[in-house]
């Protein structure tokens, strides 16, 4: 079911943030949102994958940094003023992720994010949980456990 400029307002809704990435919208679950910050100074990080553009120290938490156009195999863009970081928690792990712009925190109706469909142009279908329509916007909301495995894994070994 679409959600629509008049939705019932008594269904349950999810807030998300909505951020831009190759010109497609996507979205999180603001309960998973620790920050949106500017451009952040990152130190470099040898023998780490390409989309692992190293760390940041970000209030005395050593932060990893992943582009997200790089991780979902796009064109890459050089940082501009609109370039966010957004920094997540997930399962007791925090991560920034560098994406074009964030641009919005919303309501929507939790029965409007759709399965995810077989195939969803440029990001592969293993990171999306699910598609919303919001009006007349496309809203793809990525599933970021799938999108943060191999840092976890990384972060995570012992030594």
């Amino acid at each position: 079911m679409a959600a629509t400029d008049n939705w019932d307002q008594n269904k349950e809704v999810i807030k998300v943030v909505v951020f831009q990435l190759a010109e497609k919208e996507y979205m999180l679950k603001v309960d998973v949102v620790e920050s949106i910050e500017r451009t952040l100074s990152i130190t470099n990080v040898p023998l780490t994958p390409s989309y692992v553009k190293g760390v940041v120290n970000l209030r005395g938490v050593i932060t990893p940094i992943i582009d997200l156009r790089a991780r979902f195999e796009l064109e890459m863009k050089p940082i501009d003023e609109d370039t966010r970081n957004i920094i997540v928690s997930c399962d007791e792990f925090k991560v920034g992720l560098i994406v074009d712009a964030a641009t919005d925190v919303i309501d929507i109706p939790k029965d409007s994010i759709e399965p995810q469909p077989k195939v969803v142009g440029s990001v592969e279908s293993e990171f999306i949980y699910g598609v919303a329509r919001i009006d007349k916007r496309i809203l793809v909301m990525l599933n970021l456990n799938k999108v943060l495995i191999p840092v976890k894994r990384v972060t995570t070994d012992e030594y």
